[in-house]
């Protein structure tokens, strides 16, 4: 059968929470469309309560992701890379069409979200040699100081990034043991939610990163007030968004990153997004746990163990 008679197949863009694909609670779409106004696809509203679904999910997948080990967790990580990498031509052509690139530059930041997933995925099990450590105490005392994950994190992702900014957020939030609840670019969600089909055959647990489309703000602002939500990520949000979502997140005493100052009026640009990312967003969201235990009685002989 010709190309000619066949019927178009348009691809059903769903919600990622708790390792399933729900439709919106609401029921309602919203049109996405390309950098010249021509129509891409009907996307998900997400809902306050989808929002509320989406904690409970993370709060679930806590346990079991934060209690693995940082290397497994780094295994997982680089299997989100190959994943992507077999699925890359897809992704480009979303990119191309979310950011108005040419398909060359949407090829490069393709790459450059694939190859971010691999360079968190190496930091999983180092991450702790450099924000813990031994600590030099007068007394017979071992002091020990130990990274932990904060928790669930609400991580409002960049709105013109739509991949590359979007991993360059997410990765470090998982990549140190904390779930998160992400709210995609409004208007460009594409890459986003396809994002979550990739994580849900990448062996990471249901639930450990849950995906939202919709209005930033209508979404963003539950988030920031919800007493179970332990950290928010206002990279997505204007300056007057993030200044109404701190006062919101004092009330549990969140954890807060505030955007960049080439972030801060939400014009974050992909070039922004492909340089290095050191280890800030990595550390952003550790708290650290600090042990003391006694050695003992140290005479001229030393220890007495």
């Amino acid at each position: 059968m010709s190309d000619q008679n066949r019927l178009g197949v348009f691809k059903t863009y769903k919600l990622y929470v708790g390792g399933k694909f729900p439709r919106s609670e609401s029921g309602r779409v919203y049109e996405v469309s390309d950098s010249k106004g021509q129509w891409l696809a009907n996307a998900p509203q997400s809902s306050r309560k989808d929002a509320r679904d989406a904690v409970v999910a993370a709060r679930k997948a806590f346990g079991g992701w934060s209690g693995a080990t940082a290397y497994n967790r780094g295994q997982v990580l680089y299997r989100v890379a190959e994943m992507l990498e077999g699925r890359k031509e897809q992704f480009v052509r979303e990119v191309a069409a979310s950011e108005g690139l040419s398909k060359s530059k949407a090829a490069a930041v393709v790459d450059a979200a694939i190859d971010r997933w691999v360079w968190y995925a190496g930091w999983t099990d180092k991450i702790g040699q450099i924000s813990g450590g031994a600590n030099p105490v007068a007394g017979p005392f071992f002091n020990l100081s130990t990274p932990e994950p904060t928790g669930v994190v609400a991580v409002l992702a960049p709105q013109k990034s739509s991949l590359l900014g979007l991993v360059s957020v997410i990765a470090p939030v998982i990549a140190t043991g904390n779930t998160a609840v992400v709210i995609a670019s409004a208007d460009a969600p594409l890459p986003a939610l396809s994002l979550g089909e990739v994580l849900a055959t990448s062996d990471v647990p249901g639930g450990v990163v849950n995906i939202l489309s919709g209005a930033t703000a209508e979404l963003a602002a539950p988030l920031a007030a919800h007493q179970d939500v332990n950290a928010i990520d206002l990279t997505g949000a204007g300056a007057e968004l993030a200044k109404e979502l701190e006062i919101a997140a004092a009330d549990n005493l969140k954890r807060v990153l505030r955007p960049l100052p080439a972030e801060a009026d939400g014009s974050d640009a992909s070039a922004d997004w492909l340089a290095a990312p050191g280890t800030h967003r990595l550390t952003a969201f550790l708290e650290t746990k600090t042990v003391w235990h006694p050695t003992g009685a140290l005479g001229a002989s030393g220890s007495s163990y």
